[in-house]
């Protein structure tokens, strides 16, 4: 395959001004020669960029990454509709180098999850996406080429997440014995129920959930992971981007009963055991604050680990 261009300041900066010109009809861009200011959203994230105060691009770095770019061009069309929050606008797309794709999008106003507490009212925000997500026609979905994606085993995670945490124990990082609190037969209880299968962002983390100043969640971000399979992942998402009680709340808002919730509190709480642990050892990179905040809320505790009585036949939405 070939080796993709790393997109600079001087390529971002000529690809603007072109679809500046195309989009005043080749006249010019009011802003000068040099167009509007350009820079990377994060060091560590060299094909995102902020192009002045209201849009981002987004260069697929290959071939991959720029089908699931396309497919999301469709899906937020498709998933639009029916969430009460705001899904990014595409106001122009095309490779941006042989094969590579790209988008500018019109950057939804507020910060993240990881700045902005949500509040009560943004967890009912929250609810609504979960229940928007339930809604869009699983076969309009996967007929865009969304993936349907296999539950994940909560038994061989949870054995994962048991020997990472020795791991971090003996680092002084995390106290082991809180997994204690998920045995293989609760593991077992939880496992996904095979017919229950919506459409799910998967990928709710903190830096997708665009929240404002007041704790409103004002938009969700980056649907190229979509799939077709398990609730409890995007509730798990949540707990790390929010944390367990808001992610819980917002569920239970939204109609899903004591089984997916916990599924999703402990897919999250294995994952950020297993994610900083791999970070702490060199296996992965990663922000080492974010990681350990990604944990404490996944770890902070719900009421309902504590009164769930779950029935072998309780009714999944």
């Amino acid at each position: 395959m070939t080796q993709a261009p790393t997109p600079t300041a001087d390529t971002v900066r000529r690809l603007v001004r072109s679809l500046l010109k195309e989009s005043d009809g080749s006249k010019g861009s009011a802003n000068g020669a040099a167009g509007p200011d350009v820079r990377p959203v994060m060091e560590s994230r060299e094909h995102t960029w902020w192009v002045g105060t209201r849009h981002v691009l987004r260069l697929a770095p290959d071939q991959e990454a720029s089908a699931r770019r396309r497919r999301e061009l469709r899906l937020r069309d498709l998933v639009r509709p029916h969430v009460p929050v705001a899904v990014p606008t595409s106001v122009a797309h095309g490779d941006w180098a042989p094969g590579l794709a790209y988008t500018l999008d019109t950057k939804l106003p507020g910060g993240t999850a990881d700045e902005h507490d949500v509040s009560a009212v943004g967890e009912a925000d929250l609810a609504g996406l979960l229940t928007g997500l339930r809604a869009v026609p699983v076969r309009q979905a996967e007929t865009l080429g969304v993936p349907r994606v296999a539950p994940r085993s909560l038994e061989a995670l949870r054995r994962m997440a048991v020997h990472a945490a020795q791991r971090l124990a003996a680092a002084e990082e995390f106290d082991a014995a809180r997994l204690h609190q998920l045995t293989p037969p609760g593991a077992a209880q939880l496992a996904a129920q095979q017919a229950v299968a919506v459409l799910t962002h998967h990928g709710l983390i903190g830096e997708h959930v665009v929240v404002s100043a007041d704790g409103r969640v004002r938009g969700i971000l980056d649907w190229t992971e979509a799939a077709v399979g398990d609730p409890a992942e995007d509730i798990a998402g949540l707990a790390v981007a929010v944390g367990s009680p808001a992610a819980v709340r917002a569920a239970t808002l939204a109609g899903y009963g004591a089984r997916p919730c916990l599924r999703g509190l402990w897919l999250a709480r294995c994952d950020t055991v297993i994610h900083l642990t791999d970070h702490i050892e060199g296996r992965a990179p990663g922000d080492l604050p974010l990681l350990r905040t990604r944990l404490r809320r996944a770890w902070e505790p719900i009421m309902l680990e504590w009164v769930s009585d779950l029935k072998d036949d309780e009714a999944e939405p």
